[in-house]
């Protein structure tokens, strides 16, 4: 990879929706070789798709919390069924497995306290294997 993937790459993660001819213009290249570099990285996959950036609240997500959980065992068979349970719930938008304490990290997009709370009680607390469970309320969102 050189400088000029690098700059595809950041032209196209800033807006996914630049022709090949303005991305062209903008990394120095004629259209034909720059298309054939973003195929290349498409095909090797560095670039593994694109998409649209939603606004949460026009689509009843605008209420984010950080969640914790702690399984109450770690068997292999528990911790496949809960990964294969969270990783299906709509509201469930990231999930990460962690070394050390907690077990996983979730982000939960849902509308608003109320809905948390019927997702937390009936979806996330009716897994078998749930040790704790700790909510995280962000006061104010710096960055991302």
């Amino acid at each position: 990879m050189d400088a000029l993937d690098r700059a595809i790459i950041a032209e196209l993660a800033e807006d996914g929706r630049l022709s090949n001819v303005e991305l062209a213009a903008r990394i120095g290249l004629t259209p034909g070789p720059c298309l054939r570099r973003v195929q290349r990285l498409e095909s090797e996959g560095v670039i593994r798709g694109y998409r649209a950036i939603v606004d949460p609240d026009a689509v009843g997500r605008g209420f984010e919390v950080i969640v914790h959980v702690d399984l109450s065992t770690q068997e292999a068979a528990a911790v496949a069924g809960f990964e294969a349970a969270v990783v299906a719930l709509d509201e469930v938008v990231e999930c990460q497995r962690l070394f050390g304490r907690p077990d996983y990290f979730l982000r939960i997009a849902v509308a608003d306290l109320g809905s948390y709370e019927a997702f937390l009680t009936q979806k996330i607390m009716s897994l078998s294997a749930i040790g704790r469970v700790t909510s995280h309320f962000s006061m104010k969102a710096l960055k991302g």
